[in-house]
């Protein structure tokens, strides 16, 4: 049944969200980005053997349910909830995969369903070094590898970056995305839109446009191609995960933000979530830890946050 909750992006985009409706802007709104739930990472760092699959994940269940729960109480609701990329930790083809994902989809489907849920690729979702076979069987579980979508007046659009990391087993779908993101950057150039935002799970730099390259980031040229290609395009934002850490830097007038994971941390922030509030002229955002956003409520900070902006 929980294959049915989810409205899947298909045919490249997000039907749930109506284009001719969600073309025109109407006012401030925001949105919740959280990455790496990654089911049954947590058990991998602990024994130090993070290429295991994993074979306990009841912490990341228990942390994903909280974030779901936290969500669902916020007033007013927030527009879409979208998550960067690596949903479970078991690679394509390893043992606890089918488990880990029946198990996220069980306590994802306890998202309310006046909040669309946005599911963007991970490496651990397609593969280190994705294949068709891979691509297509994520597709057919959580929906489209890469897609566009309009939501409040804002252009969004969800990027495999996995394909920039490494197509070689995959050149055919590399050189299609690349088509896809032209036509779609082409749009974006137009102006018909108040912005455009970016969703991936490889964060394009960590903190710097110019540092070197490592798993955590995209390699020099890649990374160069994309950056002037985006900004010419107008894009302001680029959300990722991936690094289980917030970090993040500038590139022209381009704001690359890493957000920390729902799930394992690799450094000394809290299991969270990054709340993005949209308004006319900007976006803006802040990282929340899964506690405050449980306990404290953020309603009073969204509120600030959209009249000082």
């Amino acid at each position: 049944m929980a294959e049915e909750v989810f409205q899947k992006a298909r045919n490249r985009t997000l039907s749930v969200f109506c284009e001719d409706a969600e073309k025109e802007w109407k006012a401030p709104f925001y949105f919740i980005q959280g990455a790496d739930p990654q089911f049954g990472l947590m058990k991998a760092y602990s024994i130090g053997n993070c290429d295991s699959g994993g074979d306990e994940w009841d912490q990341e269940l228990k942390l994903t349910q909280q974030a779901v729960q936290a969500i669902n109480r916020l007033n007013p609701k927030p527009k879409f909830f979208v998550i960067c990329g690596d949903l479970v930790h078991g690679m394509p083809g390893t043992p606890w995969r089918e488990a880990q994902t029946r198990d996220l989809k069980n306590v994802l489907k306890g998202l309310s369903c006046d909040i669309p849920a946005v599911f963007v690729s991970g490496n651990h979702d397609l593969g280190n070094a994705p294949t068709p076979e891979t691509i297509n069987d994520y597709c057919q579980q959580w929906g489209d590898d890469y897609f566009a979508f309009w939501a409040g007046g804002v252009l969004f659009l969800v990027l495999n970056s996995q394909l920039y990391f490494d197509h070689s087993k995959c050149p055919e779908q590399k050189q299609a995305q690349d088509v896809w993101l032209s036509e779609q950057l082409a749009i974006a150039e137009k102006k018909a839109c108040k912005h455009v935002v970016m969703f991936q799970h490889i964060p394009l730099f960590l903190k710097s446009p110019d540092e070197d390259h490592d798993y955590f980031n995209l390699e020099k040229s890649i990374r160069q191609e994309l950056l002037d290609k985006f900004c010419k395009a107008g894009i302001k934002k680029v959300f990722s995960g991936h690094y289980h850490r917030n970090a993040g830097g500038a590139y022209k007038d381009l704001e690359m933000v890493v957000s920390s994971a729902i799930g394992c941390q690799l450094g000394e922030d809290t299991h969270g979530v990054r709340v993005v509030v949209v308004t006319a002229e900007k976006i803006v955002h802040r990282y929340y830890s899964l506690e405050k956003l449980s306990n404290e409520g953020i309603e009073k900070d969204l509120m600030d946050l959209i009249k000082q902006n």
